[in-house]
């Protein structure tokens, strides 16, 4: 099984060579897409070769966030929260005796987490670059990393030193940037906690929530899965209620921080369009299906692959979810944010979603359009604003 780590960058390649199915300019004209809500954010930018979707997402939500404030633009710095969850990483690595996840990645609340630990840079401040690249990739030091955490753990010495956790952040430094003690922003002076305050984001109010039969529902659950490596809790809820979160945050003027698998064949980033074909008449909907049915085999699966127009989507409930987290057909290897809806010409509902793979790779300038169907079963979880959720799901949280 292919690890998050590297999973996100695997699946940047993958879309890049799925090209070949793009008209150039992306989805052809027989999508006719009408904007139903588009919140500001900040510019897309380019995670590179890491796996740190999760703290570019998050990251991502939080600017959108301070927007929806009335605060100014920021571009905070994902290479400092890298480097601190690194570290926080390595120490439980440890401690769990090497029977955890340690790798490059993670999920939104780690984001949280450790800001309010560490406290938050601008980029400017911290760019992450201290190895003679202009250009973020992290598989050298993590296998370095692991190295040395699996050394830690054989205790060769009999009894773990209680300086091996100064060598550790060290060696983490070397290839990101030390910490900085104290730095000058727009004139003024601030450590990285005192930025973070200066930001005014009550970070406790920000929520996660996932959607699996296999827990029970309106409850906090530990999510099992390799990325939660804090052990976090996520509130449960069924997938009808958690797109009702979605879509009420959207249409509240909050954005959503989204989790899920980006690997299903119906994702296409140089296309802009992440759906959910079917061919099977039984769960077909959003389409004309006795006119679906009349052509040929070979001319519907081309339409599924070509992304020129919409086609028949999969019907999907909780059993759907649950079964394909089961046999791992639904795994969470990619974070991205969601900014906005839209409507295509049958009334489908598309996720305006940000992503971080750069603007020049898609005709959305670096956005994609991902259907609700698409949403309803590939969605890992997402974090939220808890004003976003409405109130009798809130109720029902206990929130």
């Amino acid at each position: 099984m292919i690890k998050h780590s590297f999973l996100c960058m695997v699946i940047l390649l993958v879309s890049i060579s799925t090209a070949v199915f793009a008209q150039k300019g992306g989805p052809r004209s027989g999508y006719n897409f009408t904007t139903v809500v588009d919140l500001k954010t900040t510019p897309v930018k380019n995670q590179q070769s890491v796996g740190t979707c999760w703290d570019y997402a998050t990251l991502s939500f939080l600017e959108s966030e301070l927007l929806r404030k009335g605060k100014p633009v920021y571009d905070l710095a994902e290479l400092y929260v890298a480097k601190n969850a690194y570290f926080e990483k390595g120490l439980r690595y440890v401690q769990f005796h090497g029977k955890t996840n340690f790798s490059e990645g993670g999920q939104a609340h780690d984001v949280i987490d450790m800001i309010k630990k560490y406290g938050i840079v601008p980029e400017e401040v911290y760019t992450g670059l201290q190895y003679g690249r202009d250009f973020h990739i992290h598989a050298e030091m993590v296998a370095a990393l692991q190295g040395i955490l699996d050394a830690v753990n054989k205790n060769p010495n009999r009894q773990i030193t209680p300086v091996w956790t100064k060598g550790f952040m060290r060696y983490i430094e070397a290839y990101l940037g030390d910490t900085p003690e104290t730095f000058t922003y727009e004139g003024k002076e601030y450590t990285p906690q005192s930025f973070a305050a200066s930001l005014d984001l009550n970070l406790n109010d920000y929520v996660e929530l996932t959607s699996f039969q296999m827990y029970p529902f309106y409850e906090e659950v530990e999510l099992t899965i390799p990325d939660n490596w804090m052990h976090a809790r996520y509130y449960n809820l069924p997938i009808d209620e958690l797109m009702e979160v979605m879509n009420n945050a959207l249409k509240n003027g909050y954005s959503v921080c989204w989790d899920g698998d980006v690997s299903h064949n119906g994702f296409s980033h140089p296309n802009g369009l992440a759906i959910l074909p079917t061919n099977n008449p039984e769960e077909m909907i959003n389409a004309e299906i006795d006119k679906w049915t009349t052509l040929s085999a070979k001319d519907r699966e081309r339409k599924m692959q070509s992304f020129e127009s919409p086609v028949p989507e999969m019907r999907v409930d909780d059993n759907k979810r649950q079964f394909t987290f089961n046999n791992r057909q639904t795994t969470d290897d990619h974070l991205m944010h969601i900014t906005g809806m839209l409507k295509d010409q049958n009334g489908t509902i598309y996720y305006k979603t940000k992503n971080s793979w750069g603007e020049d790779r898609n005709p959305f300038g670096g956005y994609l359009y991902m259907s609700e169907p698409f949403c309803r079963l590939q969605t890992v979880a997402i974090m939220v604003h808890k004003d976003a959720i409405p109130k009798a799901i809130r109720k029902k949280l206990g929130l």
